[in-house]
């Protein structure tokens, strides 16, 4: 009995805090940085945690510059990682359909 409700009030409280969640997001701007979650709500870089394996990476070799990763740009899909409180997002990892 006593377990019972220390599981109900655990669980309760861990609702309550918004837990970590994966969403999926479109990037609808790249500069400023916007992306629309879900089609249900944008997401502005205020809001956003980039890795760097999602920023542009150019190398120069003997005086030719090379893209070595590309930056996200308008159109990507990527998945997004919300944080406790769901006030920050991190742009985990862009998506690609397989060829």
């Amino acid at each position: 009995m006593m377990l019972d409700i220390i599981k109900k009030a655990s669980l309760s409280a861990v609702g309550s805090t918004n837990p970590m969640a994966v969403l999926y997001g479109i990037v609808t701007s790249q500069n400023p940085l916007e992306v629309n979650v879900d089609q249900r709500f944008s997401l502005t870089e205020d809001f956003l945690v980039v890795g760097e394996s999602m920023t542009e990476y150019k190398l120069n070799i003997g005086g030719e510059e090379y893209v070595i990763r590309e930056g996200l740009k308008t159109g990507d899909t990527v998945l997004l990682v919300r944080y406790q409180g769901g006030q920050t997002y991190l742009v985990l990892d862009r998506l690609v359909k397989p060829s």
